[in-house]
């Protein structure tokens, strides 16, 4: 019985479970049945828009985020709406006019001027964007690739029914929204029309009063600099050149991305750019939005640590105009009140890490492009990097090169002396010790260790005659002068000077002979001689490395949008070895920390009392005639077991000398001696 009852109460439970579900699915299907009834009656069309990928923060040996991205607001036209709004050429003059009155300005790529005489301006466009004009023209199928201007303008008037009475200028503003909006309109496979780029507030708040229909706010993102410094190092983003266009569709670019155009920005393009997305969006007639979806997800650019320190390097551009700067204040009359531009690099010697480059004077990137015009017309070249694109002749800081080879071939010792006469002559040549056309003295006996503490031009024109040009060259060859640094950023390569290059450069000229006067000058850093800033931090590397030339890097790691991941990093490379000596090693290693700490060393006034050992040079080089001499000054440090090598040059600024502070402003950072502007660091950074 008890059996029976528990059968009963089980059938109840499942003929009541089975009645209610009968009820649901009817329920559903009868709702869902309206609902496909409902959205069959309204037409939908389903557009695609390209979400640009967040771009990379580059950050600083310390982690010190230097260039991230802040929030921005896209206007993007819906083309299927705009079109379908019953008078899209008067919504689209409102849009224009209001944009022509507040100096707003859209992207337009219509290859015709803005006024009559109608011209073209294909010149102006990309090889796509014109290949996107002919498209155009094939498209319509009543205008020859060869239409001019006024006739083409005439035929579109009446295609887009722009009316009669408009003026020339302003149906061409009308007829060149229309030709965007017809490109994404099945003539490409483009994405929706992006009307206006970052909008600010006052921009949005006017032009979305207008309501045009299908004119929405995307979200996206721009470029944001955290600090004013390290701008030539950094680099900026950019749409994209013709040439770029072809080297970046085979990555899968679109036509319109930005990219980096100089600097860290560029030459870490694949790591920063991450991957744009596309979302499609079925649409109604009148913009509403019915669903939305990835058919290609956005991916965000890696993070790139990069081996600047923010704090060495805030520390090195304020020194270096100040330096600049004081120069020019001087009274009439000094060596250097003409002083130009100027740049310094450090260089890890353990490494080839760069943790300092800096060109003066300099600009603020956050307002390099809003600002270009004026920025591009301030005196002295301020979007110079001269320190990766100057090339300067090295003066005698090249004077280590001719140490080594007057050693290693046994042309002097390191106690052998020459008779510093003052005036150096033969064949017909002279030329003067610097010291003895300043003073009317000269150095008497000197040694090579003497001869590169008083920068005795003497003894270095007595090696130059005595060594064979090939071979001095191959030392500086050697030890990087005119050769690629391995930066990956842009870099001049420069010239040395020898025979060779001699000939190449003025192939076809009596110039093109080489003669004893260019090996002579040759040996005191002058004739052909052309190096970068780079180049010489990277030959003092050379120098406090026996010969061993580290590939010199901005690149310390690759890091993953979320930075969790480490993608890559950065290892050691040796560049080149060159052979050099103990006995040569020594001479020019204690020559340079004479230069530093003896009372009569050309840098002692800067490094007397220093607390760590210094091996420097400085050298003063010919300029322009009538001008003042240009300065260069090169140092390692600690002298007996080098960390960091130096190079600073200033075009003008008198002698060498005069730069030696800002090699000791590094060095005081660097080893400690001075914490930095530490509250000027946490401002740049926020």
């Amino acid at each position: 019985m008890e059996r029976i009852t528990k059968f009963r109460a089980v059938f109840l439970v499942t003929l009541v479970g089975l009645v209610l579900s009968f009820f649901c699915i009817k329920l559903y299907l009868m709702q869902n049945s309206e609902q496909v009834g409902a959205a069959s009656n309204v037409t939908t069309y389903k557009t695609r828009t390209r979400v640009r990928a967040t771009r990379g923060d580059i950050l600083d040996t310390n982690g010190n985020v230097l260039v991230t991205n802040r929030a921005s607001y896209d206007l993007v036209f819906n083309h299927y709406v705009i079109l379908n709004s019953g008078n899209p050429n008067q919504r689209l003059l409102e849009l224009g006019t209001l944009c022509k009155k507040l100096g707003i300005e859209y992207i337009d790529h219509f290859p015709v001027s803005d006024t009559w005489p109608f011209t073209y301006t294909l010149d102006q466009l990309s090889s796509t964007w014109k290949t996107y004009f002919q498209l155009f023209l094939v498209n319509r199928g009543d205008m020859d690739s060869d239409i001019s201007a006024p006739l083409l303008m005439e035929q579109l008037r009446k295609s887009y029914a722009i009316p009669e009475e408009w003026s020339d200028e302003d149906a061409r503003m009308v007829i060149g929204l229309r030709y965007e909006i017809t490109l994404r309109n099945g003539v490409t496979n483009l994405s929706n029309y992006v009307f206006l780029e970052d909008a600010s507030e006052t921009e949005l708040a006017a032009i979305l009063e207008l309501n045009i229909p299908g004119l929405r706010v995307e979200a996206s993102s721009v470029r944001s600099y955290n600090t004013v410094y390290a701008a030539h190092a950094l680099g900026y983003v950019g749409a994209m050149s013709a040439a770029q266009w072809e080297q970046y569709r085979p990555l899968g670019y679109e036509m319109d991305a930005l990219v980096g155009q100089s600097g860290v920005e560029q030459a870490f393009e694949e790591y920063l750019h991450g991957v744009d997305g596309i979302r499609v969006d079925e649409v109604t007639k009148d913009g509403t939005v019915i669903r939305s979806w990835y058919e290609v997800e956005p991916k965000s650019g890696n993070n790139v640590e990069i081996s600047l320190d923010l704090m060495i390097q805030m520390a090195a551009e304020d020194k270096l105009a100040e330096v600049i700067e004081g120069l020019r204040a001087q009274e009439e009359g000094k060596a250097g009140l003409d002083v130009e531009g100027a740049a310094v690099v450090a260089i890890d010697v353990k490494t080839g890490q760069v943790l300092v480059s800096a060109s003066y004077p300099t600009y603020d990137p956050a307002q390099l492009l809003a600002d270009y015009t004026n920025i591009s017309t301030q005196p002295y070249t301020p979007l110079l990097n001269r320190a990766l694109t100057g090339t300067y002749p090295p003066g005698s800081t090249y004077k280590m090169v001719m140490a080594i080879a007057g050693i290693q071939t046994g042309t002097v010792e390191r106690e052998t002396t020459v008779w510093d006469k003052g005036v150096f002559s033969k064949y017909g040549f002279s030329a003067n010790c610097l010291y003895y056309s300043n003073y009317g003295y000269t150095h008497g006996h000197v040694n090579c260790e003497h001869a590169l503490k008083w920068s005795c031009n003497y003894y270095f024109y007595y090696l130059a005659d005595k060594i064979d040009i090939n071979y001095i060259d191959s030392i500086s060859k050697g030890l990087g002068l005119g050769e690629r640094t391995g930066v990956e950023l842009y870099e001049q390569v420069g010239v040395r000077a020898n025979p060779q290059n001699k000939a190449r450069l003025f192939a076809g000229t009596e110039s093109a002979n080489w003669y004893y006067a260019d090996g002579i000058m040759n040996g005191i850093g002058q004739s052909l001689n052309a190096f970068t800033p780079m180049q010489l931090a990277s030959y003092t590397m050379g120098l406090a490395n026996q010969g061993t030339r580290y590939k010199a890097t901005f690149l310390n790691r690759v890091i993953s949008s979320d930075y969790r991941q480490l993608i890559l990093e950065n290892k050691t490379q040796v560049l080149s070895e060159l052979p050099i000596t103990d006995e040569a090693y020594a001479v020019y290693l204690d020559g340079m920390k004479l230069v530093a700490s003896d009372s009569q060393g050309t840098a002692y006034s800067t490094f007397k009392n220093y607390a760590v050992s210094v091996a420097a040079k400085t050298g003063t080089a010919e300029s322009s005639p009538g001008a003042s001499a240009n300065g260069a000054f090169v140092c390692f440090a600690p002298a007996d077991d080098p960390q960091i090598a130096i190079a600073v040059y200033g075009e003008k600024a008198g002698g060498g000398g005069k730069l030696a502070p800002v090699a000791k402003e590094i060095l005081d950072v660097f080893f400690g001696f001075s914490t930095g502007d530490t509250d000027s660091l946490e401002n740049q950074l926020g």
